[in-house]
């Protein structure tokens, strides 16, 4: 590909060789996704704020039924409670007292599950609602928590439709915004693209409601500083996000190696359309590869807590296989830390082979260390993960 743009430019990235509908470098970051995390706001969903739209939601599913059909793993994001509870309370005007906006949250989430559920399973899918908050996120364990259910979920061919925790947490809707959550998903899952889907047609230079002559935006480079200069402040009355919560979630989301596409939900069959390669709205194209951009998250954010020794049989099948820790291969636990902690991989010797989020607390390690996951029941109690650390949370050294 050619060289990224410093600034957003109009033009494609890569000179297109054919139609730049098909294969221009836009129009292939939906069409190669395997794992796509879609993000639907409010006005989408609710008719501009007047109740749940069964319409426009049995539109949004049967489309993510199609890209299913295709091989896809998909997770939507999905605002809504707020504002489905807002109709259910008879309430004109958005509250801005906290408790009334988490008095609306619970009674809209009842709405907003049940109309998930009865639409995606008209498409032969099923549903699951996963409430989650930014500090989910941000704990260690929490976060191998919520990655271990979603993972199990997409293994499942279940469709899970992730919204904030509005209910519980205050400073997730006095501050927070769905497009950040989409971000944090797309980290979280490892998806290669984020789709959000606005009632603007993507980015420009300028607010074109006050400038008529503002430039559209086709592609740029995510996380380019000039972005969040154009973009502007929230542009509903019943979501609470704007563009530049979408730019900065565009930054986020590449942080994991993952593109984004900011495009608008009115256009017909959108997400079908970029799945077949064309070109529609703002992408904001991540510069680093997938896999480096996770390990390159890994080794910047984490700090170790705690050490396992292997053999050499287990660190020949990190090294030359990339296998997961197996705790059968585990000689000897170091320190104290706790699931989702970043402990050090090393060799009978002392040297560090690798690094990574543990699976377990280092009292439980002390216990399967060792032993086969068929004992892991009567050692511990329960059954968790087989690894001692996932390959996919494993740095090597």
């Amino acid at each position: 590909a050619s060289p990224r743009p410093t600034r957003p430019i109009r033009a494609s990235l890569t000179q297109p060789k054919a139609p730049a509908s098909t294969e221009n470098a836009m129009g292939m970051i939906v069409q190669r996704a395997r794992r796509v995390v879609v993000k639907v706001g409010s006005s989408l969903v609710t008719n501009e704020g007047r109740g749940l739209d069964a319409q426009a939601i049995g539109h949004w599913c049967r489309q993510l039924a199609q890209l299913a059909s295709t091989g896809r793993e998909v997770v939507m994001v999905s605002s809504g409670a707020i504002a489905e509870g807002m109709k259910r309370l008879g309430w004109k005007v958005r509250p801005k007292e906290i408790h009334e906006l988490q008095a609306a949250a619970a009674v809209g989430q009842m709405g907003l599950a049940h109309m998930y559920e009865a639409q995606l399973s008209a498409h032969g899918l099923r549903s699951a609602q996963v409430l989650l908050t930014h500090a989910d996120l941000a704990d260690r364990e929490r976060y191998l928590n919520a990655r271990s259910t979603l993972t199990t979920l997409l293994r499942l061919k279940v469709v899970p439709v992730i919204n904030e925790n509005d209910t519980v947490v205050n400073d997730e809707i006095k501050f927070g915004d769905n497009d950040t959550l989409g971000a944090l998903v797309a980290n979280l899952v490892e998806a290669d693209v984020l789709v959000i889907l606005t009632d603007q047609r993507g980015l420009y230079e300028a607010d074109p409601r006050r400038d008529p002559t503002a430039r559209f935006i086709d592609e740029a480079q995510a996380g380019d500083p000039e972005l969040e200069r154009m973009a502007g402040g929230a542009g509903s009355s019943i979501g609470s996000g704007g563009m530049l919560t979408k730019v900065l979630a565009a930054r986020r989301a590449a942080r994991s190696g993952a593109s984004t596409v900011i495009a608008s939900g009115h256009e017909r069959d959108v997400l079908l359309r970029l799945a077949a390669g064309e070109s529609i709205g703002t992408a904001l194209v991540a510069s680093t590869p997938k896999l480096a951009a996770r390990k390159q998250w890994m080794a910047n954010h984490l700090q170790l807590r705690g050490a396992v020794l292997i053999d050499d049989g287990a660190v020949a099948k990190l090294r030359d296989g990339g296998k997961s820790l197996l705790p059968i291969g585990m000689l000897e636990v170091k320190g104290e830390f706790a699931r989702g902690d970043v402990i050090a991989v090393q060799s009978s010797g002392g040297v560090e082979v690798a690094r990574g989020l543990a699976n377990y607390a280092s009292a439980e390690a002390r216990l399967i260390a060792r032993k086969p996951s068929s004992e892991f029941e009567r050692l511990l109690g329960f059954t968790g993960e087989p690894e001692m650390i996932h390959r996919d949370n494993m740095i090597l050294s």
